[in-house]
């Protein structure tokens, strides 16, 4: 039987401090579940933080690079998928993911969701603005859901699977 897979996208360059504190707790209760992490894989922002909090639970990391090459992977990616996509890779992560956690907001991520929403995939957001929340829930309303906590997101990922 396949592993749950759950995709924590975020801000990779200047992401506020709360985003960074939240995805680190995504992924420590990503790995307590033994459920995969996936992430852009980078060694920045919310991709790292995720990681470092599920490799401390020893759970599995999948990194999606946008790069040709590793050199600017997380430390915390057990598996790096490169791909020399650029943005690109944003498709992978999400059509790879069983459910997507955006936690803050930038364009990669913004990306991400839309992709997603398309996709028919269920997004739980954390940390976004009433205005952005508003645009989001008022595209696909099934699909969009708000948690106000790593723990509420994970919840709401365990009913949704």
């Amino acid at each position: 039987m396949a592993k749950t897979i759950i995709g924590v996208m975020g801000p990779g360059n200047e992401p506020e401090e709360k985003d960074l504190q939240i995805a680190y707790e995504l992924g420590k209760l990503i790995g307590q579940r033994s459920w995969v992490l996936l992430t852009g894989g980078r060694n920045v922002g919310v991709m790292d933080a995720a990681s470092l909090g599920a490799s401390e639970k020893d759970g599995l990391v999948v990194g999606v690079l946008p790069d040709k090459d590793r050199s600017r992977m997380s430390l915390h990616v057990d598996i790096p998928i490169v791909t020399g996509m650029g943005s690109a890779r944003n498709n992978i992560n999400v059509l790879s993911s069983d459910v997507i956690i955006a936690c803050g907001t930038g364009a990669g991520t913004l990306s991400e969701i839309m992709l997603a929403l398309k996709a028919g995939k269920d997004v739980i957001l954390l940390n976004q603005s009433k205005n952005a929340l508003d645009f989001l829930q008022s595209l696909e309303s099934d699909l969009v859901h708000e948690a106000s906590s790593a723990y509420e997101a994970i919840t709401m990922a365990e009913r949704l699977l």
